[in-house]
């Protein structure tokens, strides 16, 4: 989601020169895919949330779908991944669940009418699938979809012997509760471990842990076999002042460790399934400026948009990390304690500005009453004074029913308290 990214030619050759062995795409993009052709890079396609309807109520439209989105590109096209949607089951639309599973059965109804038998179907799913996570043995599914959607999909990945594709981050779980979680656990470097009196497992770090709620979840419905592959998984390289470990270091230490780990040889597996191989997809390729939401969503990249890397990564594994140069200290590891302003960012543009501003007063609850005229803030007359203190006062008044200090760009937050004389910016306190 970027409106400044390299070409798709460009982007292949990176992904090439990277040594990269998979790519996941979020669509069946017919460019990317031709330019895939004849390269042994492994390839991951998906079908869109919005089409999952159409699919399950009828092979036809699945015959379709496949011949458009694989046969024209496959075998020239190395794809071996068919994602029906994408954490379909984390959408408020619940209409969509009951035809996950049909319309996963469809397009692999048509994949073996064409007798192609090394393509795998699956679905990425979210950690929100989990009622329990902690300590992994008490790992079980949500009540609402335990019966309904996770057996019949168990069933169906256990019977073409498929993989449950799971979306995890040990940055969100530790970032949430960062007091009790060692961030060292988070990032693979721990030097203590954690038993789970449950299973008498011993873990060294939490993506391990997070990955074998998911296999003990699976147990409990009576599939102990299904393999796990990581579709989405990953560290923000940087973020907002209010998010805390969000960094070029802890990124680089995380994807770089998670690649040993998961290229190491023989396999490292987890706990609960010592050994076993898992496909992992690093999220994501570039940083996407066009993300909505607190800072991190831009930057989980493992390249800039102009196609240049953050920091470096040898996705074969085979690199030892003593190698690479010395990273950024990280100056974030600790939540940030004090008052945090919101303010208009630099180069924000004057016309998007005044609509951010009227939007921002036009939430009620007095946010930009001090504005009116003859009121403590309303001088200087300027659209960029203005706005900051209408963000400022909006973000403040309504961060808890989760508004973010963004305004598509247009603010950022700030230390410094923008505060003149008598007009007085609401603060958010960490």
């Amino acid at each position: 989601m970027g409106n400044n990214l390299p070409s798709p030619y460009r982007t292949i050759e990176t992904v090439k020169s990277m040594n990269a062995g998979r790519i996941k795409l979020y669509d069946s993009d017919p460019e990317i895919l031709k330019l895939l052709s004849g390269t042994n890079i492994h390839v991951s396609v998906m079908v869109q949330n919005n089409d999952i309807i159409r699919i399950a109520s009828s092979q036809a439209v699945a015959e379709q779908w496949v011949q458009d989105n694989v046969l024209a590109y496959y075998p020239d096209t190395m794809i071996r991944f068919v994602l029906v949607g994408n954490e379909v089951l984390s959408h408020q639309d619940r209409r969509i669940w009951p035809s996950l599973v049909p319309a996963m059965r469809r397009i692999k109804n048509s994949l073996n009418t064409h007798d192609i038998k090394n393509i795998k179907v699956g679905t990425p799913l979210a950690m929100d699938v989990m009622q329990s996570t902690f300590p992994p043995s008490s790992g079980r599914f949500r009540p609402d979809i335990t019966d309904t959607v996770m057996a019949p999909l168990l069933r169906f990945l256990n019977g073409t012997k498929s993989f449950f594709f799971i979306d995890v981050y040990p940055y969100l779980a530790w970032s949430a509760n960062p007091k009790n979680i060692s961030l060292d656990f988070a990032l693979f470097r721990s030097r203590v471990n954690q038993t789970d009196h449950g299973s008498h497992l011993v873990y060294t770090n939490l993506l391990d842990q997070m990955l074998d709620s998911v296999i003990f979840a699976m147990r409990k419905l009576g599939y102990p076999d299904i393999r796990l592959a990581i579709a989405e998984t990953g560290w923000p390289n940087t973020g907002d002042i209010d998010q805390v470990g969000a960094n070029i270091n802890n990124a680089a230490t995380y994807n770089r460790k998670l690649v040993q780990k998961m290229t190491a040889k023989p396999p490292l597996g987890t706990p609960a399934r010592p050994g076993s191989v898992m496909p992992t997809f690093i999220f994501s390729l570039y940083d996407e400026n066009q993300k909505t939401g607190p800072t991190t969503e831009r930057h989980w990249g493992l390249l800039r948009s102009n196609g240049t890397s953050i920091y470096e990564i040898d996705l074969t594994g085979k690199r030892p990390l003593s190698s690479y140069k010395p990273l950024p200290a990280a100056r974030n590891n600790v939540p940030y304690k004090g008052k945090v302003w919101c303010e208009v960012a630099p180069g924000a543009d004057a016309m998007n500005l005044s609509l951010a501003l009227s939007y921002a007063c036009g939430q009620g609850n007095q946010t930009c009453a001090a504005l009116n005229p003859g009121k403590q803030c309303y001088e200087p007359v300027s659209v960029f004074w203005h706005a900051s203190y209408a963000f400022s006062s909006y973000w403040a008044r309504f961060r808890k029913q989760g508004a973010t200090c963004y305004f598509n760009g247009l603010a950022r937050q700030t230390r410094a308290n923008p505060s003149r004389g008598h007009c007085s910016f609401p603060s958010v306190t960490l």
